[in-house]
């Protein structure tokens, strides 16, 4: 008999918030060193891990390769297929490439309904048709635990790939998505959100991050990532890790999706975010003034969340605009300064420096 229980039923753990955590993830990849030999074709690898892998394939074009998948985070299988494929080609815009074709990644019980699984499908392939790309296969297993996924083949030119590194001190920080996608999804999975706060979720989420990643190019961004599953915080470390400098949020302008402080005050919170709080705590300093509510968003994993970059002042307004016109604001929630790691500056009293103060 096919089955009717609700997708989200059926997944341990959701969307990014499924994510190994960092300080696992780094163990295993210590068993890969040494083992791939030096090639200088390869341009982003595991010796300097970024977004998505990057070889070059000739003067004017680089592949950008990367794979991403999770079990469902919403009850509707097409939201779930199409959420969960903007969220794998996000690594791509991450790099600054354009996606190209993506190979299907799943795994689905075998009495889960075929319409359903069709449905997931579509939805992702729907979602690499409006990327300009295109499904050209892929492989599914049976699992009792639902799973969906891509893995992305993009491509960049060599000399224009962005990565973590590379902010500089004085650089403004311009964030494309609000924050809080796994708490409000948390919540909506326990019937305690709100349609219309679950609804600006899932257009949060399954909205590509293909011209966030145009307006940094345009505005020659100087180091960028995407935020997903190890939060703000986590992918912000890593930027500023990268950079050699450290990275200032000012909590009062990050931007929450609608609900997420209300459903982070009333405990509806993931593993995710404690793993991310554990390993990266000690490169970030938050200010006493933050709220715990505030400062759960700050370490909630993030499902196809936006893009995180830092732009030179004199592009940053420019940039800000160009969202503004496209209908899907972004927000200078920091700023770029000397040191290392994360600090977020609390709201009430606190000056926001002249680069955030004059756009």
């Amino acid at each position: 008999m096919a089955r009717t229980t609700r997708l989200t039923e059926l997944a341990s753990c959701a969307g990014c918030a499924g994510k190994a955590g960092a300080a696992t993830v780094a163990r295993v990849l210590e068993h890969l060193s040494g083992i791939a030999p030096d090639r200088p074709d390869l341009l982003v690898g595991l010796s300097a891990p970024d977004d998505a892998a990057v070889y070059r394939l000739g003067d004017d074009l680089a592949a950008v390769m990367t794979v991403d998948f999770f079990g469902p985070l919403v009850d509707d299988p097409y939201d779930w297929g199409a959420l969960a494929a903007a969220n794998a080609m996000s690594d791509v815009y991450a790099m600054g490439g354009e996606v190209v074709l993506a190979l299907n990644v799943a795994g689905f019980p075998d009495d889960l309904p075929i319409e359903t699984v069709g449905r997931v499908l579509r939805g992702g392939a729907e979602k690499v048709a409006e990327a300009g790309g295109i499904i050209a296969g892929g492989h599914t297993i049976r699992d009792a635990e639902p799973k969906y996924g891509l893995c992305v083949f993009g491509t960049v030119h060599p000399d224009r790939i962005f990565t973590k590194g590379g902010a500089q001190p004085g650089d403004v920080l311009v964030l494309s998505k609000a924050l809080g996608t796994g708490i409000v999804a948390t919540a909506a999975m326990r019937d305690a959100a709100s349609e219309g706060h679950l609804a600006a979720a899932v257009a949060s989420m399954t909205r590509l991050n293909r011209h966030a990643s145009h307006v940094a190019r345009e505005a020659e961004a100087h180091a960028l990532t995407d935020v997903t599953g190890y939060s703000l915080l986590g992918h912000g470390y890593e930027m500023a890790k990268a950079s050699g400098a450290c990275l200032r949020l000012y909590a009062e302008v990050i931007p929450m999706l609608p609900g997420a402080l209300t459903y982070a005050a009333a405990g509806f919170t993931t593993g995710g975010a404690d793993r991310n709080r554990e390993h990266f705590s000690p490169h970030v300093r938050i200010e006493d003034g933050v709220g715990d509510e505030l400062r759960d968003v700050l370490w909630d994993p993030q499902t196809s969340g936006g893009l995180l970059m830092a732009l030179a002042p004199d592009r940053a307004k420019d940039a800000l605009s160009r969202f503004e016109a496209s209908g899907h604001p972004a927000w200078a929630i920091g700023e770029v300064v000397a040191g290392e790691g994360i600090e977020v500056v609390a709201s009430g009293g606190s000056v926001r420096p002249d680069p955030i103060a004059s756009l």
